[in-house]
């Protein structure tokens, strides 16, 4: 609410300000700004620093950020081939699960990492009028950073494995854009609510570790499928959207033997459902981080 100025007295040549009325509360930044292109510029500034500085004193520096999904991927394909039986008739399994597992560390990282991440900048937020979708914005983005590096092994593993570059690989990056969407959504959501609501961050921790095991990451779709005797429980997996790009990427990806998610699905009216979901989480985290972003500041 804006102030009233009032003509000063005559002969003064002074301006006097009428008070606001008790209660009223001051609206603060908002999410987007004035300037979109001061939004795009801070965000990449905020990404670009905090991925340098991640590494920042690292011997190995960006390395370390293949070798931790590598090294996740070692042990987990060591389990799940000489000790646990998940492959199914698709090809490639170990890449597979690689491809699994890089796409559920850019969005645990996207997410995860937006939760607490205004809280981290609250000296900046506290001080500084910018837009305050920059923070959760600059977090998704750096993880995005990770995920195109974190791609150059699984096409290594890809090409070393026998498979071949095919035109639907420009798929993936279609895929990736729509995954994005989702974990900003979320992103938005979780950051914002967090500055009111502290419980958020082991609750996501909780839901990230489901999501983790409710995906066809270790395991094929098929194979569940056989274990189960029927396609309920396959339906039921390929409706979360985040298992569904990841099925779709590695039919698009890795190679058709794995079947896309159209045909799990078998219904073209449900093969909506998870987009759906993914417009509906980012209309709703948008909605909730342009309300609470006026009063962040406060809040904190």
């Amino acid at each position: 609410m804006s102030t009233t100025v009032q003509s000063p007295p005559p002969g003064t040549g002074e301006h006097t300000v009428a008070p606001l009325p008790p209660g009223t509360r001051l609206r603060g930044p908002t999410a987007l700004g004035d300037d979109p292109r001061r939004l795009l510029r801070l965000t990449w500034t905020l990404a670009a620093t905090d991925f340098k500085l991640r590494f920042f004193g690292s011997v190995l520096g960006y390395l370390w950020q293949l070798m931790r999904p590598l090294m996740l991927f070692g042990i987990l394909y060591t389990v799940f081939t000489q000790f646990l039986d998940f492959a199914g008739p698709e090809k490639y399994y170990g890449v597979s699960l690689l491809l699994g597992i890089v796409l559920y560390n850019f969005f645990g990282e996207a997410t995860g990492g937006a939760v607490k991440s205004i809280l981290v900048r609250e000296q900046l937020v506290r001080k500084i009028d910018f837009p305050r979708l920059a923070v959760p914005l600059s977090i998704v983005l750096q993880a995005l950073f990770n995920l195109a590096l974190n791609l150059v092994p699984v096409l290594v593993f890809l090409i070393a494995a026998g498979g071949r570059p095919r035109l639907s690989w420009l798929v993936l990056p279609l895929l990736v854009v729509v995954l994005a969407v989702m974990a900003l959504g979320l992103a938005m959501l979780l950051s914002s609510l967090y500055v009111r609501y502290r419980d958020i961050e082991p609750i996501w921790d909780v839901v990230l570790q489901a999501l983790f095991y409710a995906s066809p990451i270790l395991y094929t779709v098929e194979s569940i499928r056989q274990k189960a005797g029927d396609t309920t429980v396959q339906l039921l997996l390929v409706l979360n959207p985040f298992a569904a790009i990841m099925q779709q990427g590695k039919h698009v990806f890795i190679d058709p033997s794995h079947p896309a998610t159209m045909s799990l699905v078998g219904n073209s009216a449900l093969v909506l459902v998870p987009l759906v979901i993914i417009l509906a989480l980012f209309a709703i985290g948008y909605r909730v981080f342009v309300r609470e972003a006026p009063r962040i500041a406060e809040d904190l």
